[in-house]
């Protein structure tokens, strides 16, 4: 369990700390667009070509991999089906919803619950292939064509292309696939570049906090418990599901499957909508109640699924 209270100690100060800083006036809520650009921009696309150049390309074929997809379309179209009934007819809002419901922190908390709480740090290779070179590119080229105010098969195609954090993820799998070695003096700069990218990530959204109090009245409550039941609840119990009855996995492997499903939603929720002008407030409550909300589900999970 200690894995699971480090990470959450970790993201828990870094984010106390950008509130800190917004709270007594240091850094204004404007001031958090310049560290969510040099991020976005700068930080990010390093720290994905490094994580993803170093990746294991093969586990995007194994079963661990399908579990995570499909529990993730299945919590989704949930999410997109009740919002678009119930709560709103904005496309931006319901795919930023949708996706949070379902795109898990694997960065911040992944690694140190897949090697302190399952035992092997090999589980966050399929999410995090998964999420930087299928789910993201799909979310991240809906935004750029909704907030363009057209469709066409040209902008699906170059929108993407000319996104800086899709770039680095794309050439990092190149650099995985080929199995190039890169020298140290080409990784290193990338190396302290990208490592700024959670940091820069986790305070914007930190100061974020220092304006407007999460869930206030119009703020979007019903879809933020929408998507807070289905990541934090149904997302687990889909892989559960799926990994014990669909694909018939042992013990060790459900109980992977289900942890890393119970992960909190990642804080690049909070900074694809940010970047996009879209749904801000809903994302931010999003991830930050899942964060929350999520240490006791994968502390329940770890105690009735853990193989002795």
């Amino acid at each position: 369990m200690g894995g699971v209270l480090i990470g959450f100690a970790i993201i828990g100060f870094v984010i106390l700390v950008g509130w800190l800083l917004a709270r007594f006036g240091i850094v204004s809520q404007e001031g958090r667009l310049v560290l969510n650009r040099t991020s976005f921009f700068a930080a990010s696309p390093a720290l994905l070509f490094t994580v993803l150049a170093g990746a294991d390309v093969g586990l995007l074929f194994s079963g661990v991999l399908a579990v995570a997809l499909i529990a993730f379309v299945a919590v989704a179209l949930v999410y997109a089906v009740v919002a678009r009934v119930w709560f709103t007819k904005d496309p931006s809002r319901i795919a930023l919803g949708a996706t949070a419901s379902g795109y898990s922190n694997v960065n911040n908390i992944g690694l140190p619950v897949a090697i302190y709480v399952i035992g092997d740090a090999s589980f966050v290779g399929p999410m995090l292939l998964l999420q930087l070179l299928l789910i993201a590119p799909v979310l991240l080229a809906t935004l750029d064509i909704l907030t363009a105010g057209r469709a066409s098969f040209v902008g699906i195609i170059t929108q993407p292309l000319r996104n800086p954090m899709l770039i680095g993820a794309m050439l990092g799998a190149v650099v995985a696939a080929l199995d190039i070695e890169l020298p140290e003096p080409v990784l290193a700069p990338l190396e302290i570049l990208g490592g700024a990218a959670v940091p820069l990530m986790l305070l914007a959204f930190g100061i974020s906090l220092g304006g407007d109090r999460p869930l206030q009245p119009g703020s979007g409550r019903r879809e933020v418990a929408l998507a807070v039941v289905l990541k934090n609840l149904a997302m687990p119990v889909a892989a559960f599901l799926l990994a014990k009855l669909a694909f018939g996995m042992d013990d060790e492997l459900v109980y992977a499957c289900t942890v890393m499903a119970a992960l909190p939603s990642a804080q690049n929720m909070y900074q694809y909508a940010l970047r996009y002008d879209r749904a801000t407030v809903i994302t931010r409550d999003i991830v930050l109640l899942t964060t929350v909300t999520s240490l006791p589900v994968m502390l329940l999970i770890a105690w009735l699924l853990k193989p002795a």
